[in-house]
């Protein structure tokens, strides 16, 4: 189907972007600029800025609980941004959104971002703080039961390279993994996939700015045909976490998404597919608003409730 109307109508209006190299400290202060005021954000029972201690130093984190009581399971959740933009303020409605719809404590990361921070910090961070989560679990009223990644973007990469490390290191705590419009494949041959040509141009997200918004990372370190970078070129898949994928019909990045669902499934891996039609890359940051698409945010709650 066409693109939603409500999305295009607000592509419409959007500025040309700038010509020449992009300026990431301008970039992320426009970012900041869309944050809605404190009193106009979705109120939970309670929010708080926290400083995890980790084995990689210091991470910033915001942390949601959604409803008062005893225990709850854990969600910790990786903000998209490809690796240099995005912060817990840029992506607080989606973490207060996921707290609101799955009833879990969510745990969102402040962590370090290209190029001032080369690779792997961020994902260092990260996984640090899904230790963390888990191994500070009394003082974070964890159940000990639900504790799932959830990641937008190239927050969905850090989702699968850190469920992949977890896996590597033996830890098995990592009970799901949720990855929207994931970005696994930083190989950006537009030979690769189709929607990469099917969707080059016109839908917010275009396939020529693949290479120089993820420039800051690959250039910081980020090795390509590294499978901790691209995690679609994992060999061996088997014993991950169960997967929720969500893409969007629209997006460059649909393709290699999906090959990862279905490479996970070859694995013996249990990974659910869904496409949402009419919809973008960003769909879930900048259009949940739209009833169609919040429905993303339902989806996840029901994915998370399987045990």
């Amino acid at each position: 189907m066409p693109l939603h109307p409500e999305i295009a109508k607000v592509l419409a209006g959007l500025p040309t972007p700038p010509e020449g190299p992009l300026d990431q400290v301008s970039m992320r202060a426009a970012d900041e600029a869309h944050v809605a005021p404190l009193e106009e954000r979705l109120p939970l029972h309670a929010v708080e800025d926290v400083t995890a201690q980790t084995a990689s130093g210091e991470v910033p984190v915001r942390i949601y609980t959604p409803v008062e009581a005893d225990r709850h399971g854990v969600l910790v959740y990786f903000h998209g941004g490809a690796f240099f933009l995005g912060s817990l303020e840029t992506h607080d409605h989606v973490a207060r959104a996921l707290a609101k719809e799955t009833g879990l404590k969510v745990i969102s990361v402040g962590y370090r971002l290209a190029p001032e921070a080369a690779f792997p910090a961020g994902l260092d961070d990260c996984y640090a703080v899904v230790r963390w989560a888990a191994e500070e679990g009394e003082s974070q009223a964890w159940d000990g039961t639900t504790l799932a990644i959830a990641g937008d973007s190239s927050g969905g990469n850090f989702v699968a390279a850190v469920a992949a490390k977890a896996h590597d290191d033996g830890f098995h705590h990592i009970t799901h993994q949720v990855l929207y419009y994931p970005s696994l494949d930083l190989d950006f041959d537009v030979d690769r996939y189709a929607s990469l040509r099917e969707n080059a141009v016109g839908y917010g997200l275009e396939t020529a700015g693949l290479k120089p918004f993820n420039a800051f990372y690959i250039d910081s370190g980020a090795d390509p045909a590294d499978p901790v970078v691209s995690p679609v070129k994992r060999v061996d898949l088997t014993g991950l976490p169960p997967a929720l994928i969500v893409t969007a019909e629209h997006d460059p990045l649909r393709d290699e998404g999906e090959r990862y669902g279905r490479r996970l499934r070859e694995a013996g891996v249990e990974a659910t597919l869904s496409r949402y039609k009419g919809a973008g890359h960003g769909f879930v940051q900048h259009f949940s608003w739209i009833p169609e698409y919040h429905r993303a945010f339902v989806e996840t709650r029901d994915f998370l409730s399987r045990r």
